[in-house]
């Protein structure tokens, strides 16, 4: 199988909304990278409306195709995580977190009118989002003393990397990502530099 460097997410943040029957949608996609961020969105979201019946959950992380989650949080099974996920897949994004919001109206809907109404909110709400592509990345905890610091950030930035986190002091550490295409030859010559340990994260 041919490896793949680089994947389509999302650019921004997006909103959608969508009514049937009483019942209002809101839909909040954002662009993610790690399951943490999951969580912060929708911790806020339920902070922001907590007096919507459900907050169902859709996302997918990575290229292999592992990491995702389809949660229903209380609607019947398989009428909302399922279709919003549904939507993420079919134009092709990962790295993007769609969740929807639901007041209901008083009206049921039905599996089928649920599922309409998860999957036409998701849609909207992905339709306007601009799309990037990223490259794959291999994140890095990079620690080293402080005369070195600018010859280590002077590789990353050769290496197109994303610096996630620095600490930059008499020790510094950085965590960063860099593409996966190339990492391995960038991660040799920081190891050539005198007191720099490189450890690769897992997640």
């Amino acid at each position: 199988m041919e490896e793949v460097f680089k994947y389509k997410t999302i650019a921004e943040p997006t909103t959608a909304e969508f009514k049937d029957r009483g019942s209002k949608f809101l839909a909040f996609a954002y662009p993610i990278s790690t399951v943490e961020e999951v969580k912060t969105y929708v911790q806020a979201l339920k902070k922001e409306h907590p007096k919507a019946n459900h907050h169902c959950v859709a996302f997918r992380i990575g290229i292999d195709g592992k990491l995702f989650r389809a949660s229903d949080d209380g609607e019947p099974s398989g009428s909302a995580g399922r279709p919003m996920l549904g939507q993420i897949d079919s134009v092709g994004l990962t790295n993007t977190l769609v969740v929807v919001v639901r007041y209901f109206g008083g009206t049921m809907l039905g599996v089928p009118g649920l599922i309409n109404a998860y999957k036409t909110v998701t849609a909207d709400a992905l339709k306007d989002a601009p799309v990037t592509e990223k490259w794959v990345e291999h994140i890095f905890d990079i620690s080293f003393d402080y005369p070195v610091m600018s010859e280590v950030l002077y590789i990353l930035k050769q290496a197109d990397a994303t610096i996630y986190k620095q600490d930059l002091q008499l020790f510094c550490e950085v965590k960063a990502g860099i593409p996966s295409k190339h990492s391995a030859q960038y991660i040799t010559k920081l190891s050539e530099i005198r007191g720099v340990t490189v450890k690769q994260v897992t997640e």
